[in-house]
C-alpha cells in the first residue's frame, strides 16, 4: 500500500476509531458466541447420551439461550456502529475533498473533469468509509476463527491444528488473489470517472455543440471513453470473480478436510457422539469467518484503489503561491501590470477610479491575463501590483474580496434571479446593478419576476439573459476593482449599448477593466489597452492602427 492510501485510510479510520472499537469488540463478541453454539449442542447431547441429569441438562439449555440473546444483542449494535463510522468517514472525506477543490489556490482540478471530481467525491469516498465497517467484521471473523480452533483443539488436537496451520495459507491467498482485484479496481474507477465528468460536460455544452454541428464528433469521443469504461469495468469484474471464486474453493476445500478428519476421529472413537457433532458445527460455523475473509479483503483492495484516488485530489499542489499579506485599507484600486504570459507581455496601468478597455486578437492571452488577475494561475514572469502590493503576496481571499474577475462563462445556480444577484452583494447596489446591466428587463420577462427559480447552470434563460444576469451580479458586489471579459457578447445591439453606459455609471469612482473587443464597450472606456502591441490610448485615436481596427471590427 503506497503513503497516499495509507494517508486517506488513516484518515477515515483515525476519526472514527472510537466507534470502530466499539463495533470490532461487539461484533467480537458475537463472533465468539456463535461459534460456541456447536460446541453448547455437543455438550447437550453428550449430557443427554451420558449422564442424563435434568438439572445439567436444564444449565445448559439455559446458556445456550443466554449466549444466543448475547449473539442477537451484539450483532445488532456492532452492525449499528459500524455503519455509522462508515458513513460518517466517507461524509468526512467527501467534506476534506469539498474544502480541498474549494481552496483558493485552485489545483485540484487540474487535469480532472468536474464529473470526475464529483466521482471521486462520491464513490471512491464511500468504498474508503466502508473499510471502517470491514474492519470490525474482519477482526470478529478471526476472533471466531481463534474461538472455533481453540474449541477444536480441545476436541482433538489434530482438528486445532488444521484450522490453525489452514487459516494463514487461506489468507495469504487472499493476498494474492487481492492484488490484480486492487488494480484493475483503480483503473476501473480512474476510467468510470472519466466517463461521467465527459458525459456531464457533453449535456452542459449539448446546446453550444449542436450549434456547431460537432454532435456527432462529440458522441463519437463519448462512445470510445465509454467503451474504455465498459472493458476497464470487466476487467475489474472478472478480477473479482477470480478473487471471490478462488477463495471460495479455498474455503470449500479447508472446510471439507476439518470435516473428514472429525469424521474419521469419531469412527475410531476418539471423539465423542456431541465431539463430531460439535466438529461438524464448528466447521459449518468457519465457513462464514472464511468468507468474511474474502469479501473484507477485496473491500480493502477496493477501498486501497478509491483512497490512492481521493489522496491525488487532497495532496494536488496549489496552482498559485499561498500569500499571507493583508491588503491596504481601504483599498484605493491601483492596478499595475507588468506579466509575461504564454511568450507575450503585458504592460500597463490602470489608476484608482479609471475605465480601462484591454484589447487582444489572441483569445488564449485574454484568457490567461484573467487568470492571472484573479489568482488562478501565476504569471510566466512579472508581477500585477494593487495598491503598490504584488497580489501573490496577498491572502488569496482577500484580494478577491477587493479584486473581482467575472467570466465571460460564469455560471448561474438552480436558484431564484434574486438570489443568484444578491449573493454577497450590498443591498444599495442592487438596483443600479439590475439597471446598469440591462437584468430588469430579464426580470420583468419572467413569470415570477426575480422570484424565477433557475435551472441548473441558468439554462431555462437565454444566452443573453443569462449574460446579464451574471453581470447585474459582478456589478451588484461594488468590489473596489472589478474585471469584466466580454460582458456582453450575447446580446443586441441596442441593449450593448444600454449595457456600456450604465457599466460607466455604476461603476464610476471604481476601478474597473473591461477585457473586450467590443467597439461599444471600448467607447466608453477612459483609455484602452492594445495589448498586441503596447498601445495606450482612447479608443477613437487607436482605431487608427489598422492591427487595433481589424481586431475591433472583425
Amino acid at each position: 500500500m503506497t503513503r497516499g492510501a495509507r494517508g486517506a485510510l488513516g484518515t477515515a479510520i483515525r476519526g472514527q476509531w472510537r466507534p470502530v472499537s466499539a463495533s470490532a469488540v461487539l461484533s467480537a463478541l458475537h463472533q465468539g458466541a456463535e461459534a460456541l453454539v456447536p460446541v453448547l449442542i455437543g455438550l447437550v447431547l453428550d449430557e443427554a447420551v451420558t449422564t442424563r441429569s435434568p438439572d445439567r441438562f436444564a444449565l445448559l439449555i439455559a446458556v445456550l439461550g443466554a449466549v444466543f440473546l448475547v449473539l442477537a444483542t451484539s450483532f445488532r449494535q456492532g452492525a449499528r456502529l459500524g455503519e455509522r463510522a462508515s458513513h460518517l468517514a466517507a461524509h468526512q472525506l467527501r467534506l476534506d475533498l469539498s474544502r480541498r477543490v474549494l481552496d483558493p489556490r485552485g489545483g485540484a482540478e487540474s487535469d480532472r473533469l468536474p464529473g470526475e471530481l464529483v466521482n471521486i467525491a462520491t464513490n471512491d469516498a464511500k468504498r474508503v468509509g466502508a473499510v471502517n465497517l470491514a474492519l470490525p467484521i474482519g477482526l470478529a471473523a478471526l476472533c471466531g476463527l481463534l474461538v472455533a480452533a481453540v474449541a477444536l483443539l480441545r476436541i482433538s488436537a489434530v482438528l486445532g491444528l488444521v484450522v490453525l496451520l489452514g487459516t494463514p495459507l487461506l489468507l495469504f491467498l487472499a493476498h494474492l488473489l487481492g492484488r490484480p482485484l486492487e488494480r484493475r479496481g483503480a483503473a476501473e474507477q480512474e476510467r468510470a470517472a472519466r466517463a461521467s465528468g465527459m458525459a456531464a460536460d457533453l449535456v452542459s455544452g449539448l446546446r453550444v455543440l449542436k450549434g456547431i454541428g460537432a454532435v456527432p464528433a462529440a458522441v463519437a469521443r463519448y462512445r470510445d471513453t465509454s467503451a474504455r469504461s465498459l472493458h476497464a469495468t470487466l476487467r475489474a469484474a472478472r478480477a473479482k470473480a477470480w478473487h471471490d471464486g478462488g477463495m471460495l474453493v479455498a474455503t470449500g476445500v479447508l472446510i471439507a478436510v476439518i470435516a473428514l478428519v472429525g469424521g474419521r476421529l469419531a469412527a475410531r472413537g476418539e471423539i465423542s457422539v456431541g465431539g463430531l457433532v460439535a466438529a461438524v458445527g464448528l466447521a459449518q460455523f468457519l465457513l462464514g469467518p472464511l468468507q468474511t475473509f474474502s469479501f473484507v479483503n477485496g473491500d480493502l483492495a477496493l477501498a486501497r484503489a478509491s483512497a490512492e484516488r481521493i489522496d491525488a485530489v487532497l495532496r494536488a499542489p496549489g496552482a498559485v503561491r499561498a500569500g499571507t499579506a493583508r491588503l491596504h485599507r481601504p483599498a484605493r484600486g491601483e492596478l499595475r501590470v507588468r506579466v509575461g504570459l504564454g511568450g507575450s507581455r503585458v504592460d500597463f496601468e490602470a489608476a484608482p477610479g479609471e475605465l480601462t478597455g484591454v484589447v487582444t486578437g489572441d483569445p488564449r492571452l485574454a484568457a490567461a491575463l484573467l487568470a492571472c488577475l484573479g489568482r488562478e494561475t501565476d504569471p510566466d514572469s512579472g508581477s500585477v501590483e494593487l495598491d503598490g502590493q504584488d497580489i501573490a503576496a496577498v491572502d488569496v481571499p482577500e484580494l478577491r474580496a477587493a479584486l473581482l474577475v467575472a467570466a465571460h462563462d460564469a455560471d448561474l445556480f438552480e436558484e431564484s434571479v434574486h438570489d443568484n444577484i444578491t449573493a454577497g452583494a450590498p443591498r444599495p447596489e442592487l438596483d443600479r446593478a439590475l439597471t446598469a446591466s440591462a437584468a430588469d428587463e430579464v426580470i420583468r420577462a419572467l413569470p415570477e419576476g426575480a422570484g424565477t427559480v433557475l435551472a441548473e447552470r441558468g439554462r431555462s434563460l437565454s444566452g443573453g439573459q443569462r449574460q446579464r444576469v451574471a453581470l447585474a451580479r459582478a456589478l451588484a458586489a461594488a468590489a473596489p476593482v472589478l474585471v469584466l471579459h466580454d460582458p456582453s457578447t450575447a446580446v443586441d445591439a441596442v441593449t450593448e449599448a444600454r449595457i456600456a453606459e450604465g457599466i460607466r455609471q455604476v461603476r464610476t469612482g471604481r476601478t474597473t477593466l473591461l477585457v473586450t473587443t467590443s467597439p461599444a464597450l471600448l467607447s466608453v472606456a477612459d483609455r484602452v489597452v492594445f495589448a498586441d502591441s503596447g498601445a495606450v490610448a482612447p479608443h477613437a485615436q487607436l482605431l487608427a492602427d489598422p492591427d487595433y481596427r481589424a481586431v475591433v471590427l472583425a
